[in-house]
């Protein structure tokens, strides 16, 4: 998938009004995105997909007629052509569904208690071919997926330095980057410019693979569950 230049052109597919609604006023304030469409229904919304080939899809699991996880599927699979960034966003946290989105293709997993600055991250993640996991999922997800286990660590491709480290114990505690700048007092360019270096060294595609990691070696916290 291309990046597009411009604005990051989104896709809400939820049943609830008050949800599109709340979504649209918080993507639409950043001068980055703009909301092109509504879909009050998983057909509804994987025909706008397919028409209008957004940047981003946000779309809720319980929906009428087909649900989220399956629209994933449909939008963001192997088979899907061509393939939109789908965030899977939902009120519902429970590891099946995480684990079906993400398995399906989804760009993110979401919870709707996330807040604007993770839902709007989570945006410019997908966009970028990065994963976005809210917070509250993070930690137990991958405490759960991936136990600290020191016999099994991979070494990175080069030393990591002493910021990288901090930098992959914050986002194996659920951190977004935004949160990170604050925790270490350095800007959002620096946090991703740490991020990407990682990504590199240790040769996983986004920040789950550098929470999992951290978690695999023992940088992690372990009292998280």
């Amino acid at each position: 998938m291309t990046v597009r230049p411009g604005p990051i052109r989104i896709l809400l597919a939820d049943d609830q009004v008050s949800v599109r609604n709340g979504f649209r006023l918080i993507l639409d304030a950043q001068p980055d995105m703009t909301v092109v469409a509504e879909a009050a229904d998983g057909i509804a919304a994987l025909d706008a997909a397919r028409r209008l080939r957004p940047d981003v899809v946000l779309a809720d699991i319980r929906m009428p007629r087909l649900d989220g996880l399956e629209l994933t599927r449909l939008l963001a699979g192997p088979d899907a052509d061509p393939r939109v960034r789908v965030i899977v966003v939902t009120t519902f946290d429970l590891d099946t569904y995480v684990h079906t989105a993400l398995h399906a293709g989804a760009s993110g997993f979401l919870l709707k208690r996330s807040g604007p600055t993770l839902l709007v991250e989570a945006v410019r993640a997908a966009r970028s071919g990065d994963a976005l996991i809210s917070p509250q999922i993070t930690a137990r997800m991958l405490h759960r997926l991936a136990p600290p286990d020191t016999g099994a660590r991979r070494p990175p491709s080069e030393p990591l330095t002493r910021r990288e480290r901090e930098v992959a114990t914050l986002i194996a505690a659920g951190l977004t980057n935004t949160e990170i700048g604050e925790e270490l007092f350095v800007s959002l360019a620096t946090v991703k410019s740490h991020a990407a270096s990682l990504q590199r060294k240790l040769e996983v595609r986004n920040r789950v693979g550098i929470a999992a990691w951290a978690w695999q070696t023992g940088l992690a916290p372990t009292d998280q569950a």
